[in-house]
């Protein structure tokens, strides 16, 4: 699954590059030339911002379940050994409080 993951934002990240291109693509062709050259490469700078938004509207999805689930296991943790919990805060608190100290 965290294979599957990182697969995912470098697809992402591909993405948005593809878009940065096609949009220095239209702003080149914009400046020296109208017309239908300008028309194409404003049709795929679309196309390529429309699957964009689509990727990241299913990764911020992915996202939130991810952690639903995570919030709802450190639920569940805390209620089953209560004592335990209570005890990583405090020594996670004590940790903070002398590096903080040390300044």
């Amino acid at each position: 699954m965290a294979n599957e993951t990182a697969v995912t934002k470098e697809k992402l990240a591909q993405d948005l590059r593809i878009v940065i291109s096609d949009a220095e693509e239209l702003l080149r062709a914009t400046a020296s030339q109208a017309g239908e050259k300008v028309t194409a490469a404003r049709e795929k700078v679309q196309d390529s911002l429309r699957r964009a938004k689509v990727k990241l509207a299913d990764a911020e999805e992915v996202l939130i379940d991810k952690g639903k689930e995570a919030a709802h296991a450190t639920d569940e943790y805390v209620h089953d050994h209560p004592w335990r919990a209570v005890g990583v805060a405090a020594g996670i608190g004590f940790v903070i409080g002398l590096l903080i100290g040390r300044r």
